[in-house]
This record gives structure tokens, C-alpha cells and sequence, in this order.
């Protein structure tokens, strides 16, 4: 199993929260909500109103989200929806916990406790640099304050 941290349309309540309990498409077990340790931009953009995050460590806010355990196939399925590596990179980030459900391994709840786990993250390199010039969030909701809705691949 791996740990996958989700700050975008993938977290309950979100457009796509539905692949993420698709057993079809592999496993994914909520373990807890967290955020970045660093600090990164994440921002709204393109034409379908998309959550990216910004691979720019030390710039923006700290990132909120959830994190979740999930298998081989899940991730998979995870890369090939994030288009990674060509839209997302999945890469490992030190994400912080602020609340902490699965109950697991005692080394995973030691982890869990000591406050800093690492998990893979879908994050960006590859975007037009006038991004960098978008409003940064902290979290994201599809229907925040922004008034950015979040444009289903089915509706596109």
C-alpha cells in the first residue's frame, strides 16, 4: 500500500470523490487529513477551472487535504486519471497530520503521532508561467468562494 495525499477534486465532497470509492479502480482507505509541510501555490486554472499545485516549494500556503492509503491498482488508476507524468508528477512530499482516523500498524499510528508522514502527491512542473501569477489557496473547494466551478471530464 501507499500513501496518497489528495488537495483537489478527489476529497470527499469534491467532483471526483466518486473514483476514489470506485472499488473497480483499486482501494483507497481514508487514513486522516493533513497538509503540506512547505508551503506551495495552489491554484485554479485553465478553462475547465482545475486545482494544480504548483511544484514551487516555499511559495503559497500550506496546502490542506486527505490522505489516503491506497493499492497498487488504485494508483495506477490514480496516475492514468492525473495524466501523470505529463499534467501531474507524482512525487513525495512530507505532508502534515492534523487529524488522524485509520487505525493501523503501530509504526504507521507512531508516524501518525510524531505528526509528519510522507506521501505521494500529484503536483506540477509543467505549466504556463502565468500561473505562477494566479490567486493562491489554501485548500480547495469546486464550489468556494472563488466562484471557480470545477468542469467534469464527462461535461467537457
Amino acid at each position: 500500500m501507499a500513501r496518497v495525499f489528495v488537495y483537489g477534486t478527489l476529497k470527499k465532497g469534491q467532483p471526483n470523490y466518486k473514483h476514489m470509492i470506485n472499488t473497480a479502480k483499486g482501494l483507497a482507505k481514508f487514513q486522516g487529513r493533513g497538509r503540506t509541510v512547505e508551503k506551495y501555490p495552489l491554484v485554479i486554472a485553465g478553462k475547465y477551472n482545475i486545482p494544480y499545485m504548483l511544484n514551487i516549494p516555499g511559495t503559497g500556503h500550506h496546502v490542506a487535504g486527505e490522505i489516503y492509503s491506497v493499492d497498487d491498482q488504485m494508483l495506477q488508476f490514480l496516475d492514468e486519471f492525473e495524466g501523470c507524468p505529463d499534467m501531474y508528477q507524482r512525487t513525495l512530499m512530507r505532508i502534515e497530520v492534523m487529524e488522524w482516523e485509520e487505525k493501523s500498524s503501530a509504526g504507521e499510528a507512531r508516524a501518525a503521532a510524531e505528526g509528519v508522514v510522507e506521501c505521494f502527491v500529484y503536483s506540477t512542473t509543467t505549466y504556463p508561467p502565468e500561473w505562477v501569477g494566479l490567486p493562491y489557496h489554501d485548500s480547495y473547494d469546486s464550489s468556494g468562494k472563488h466562484g471557480l466551478s470545477y468542469v467534469l471530464r464527462e461535461s467537457r
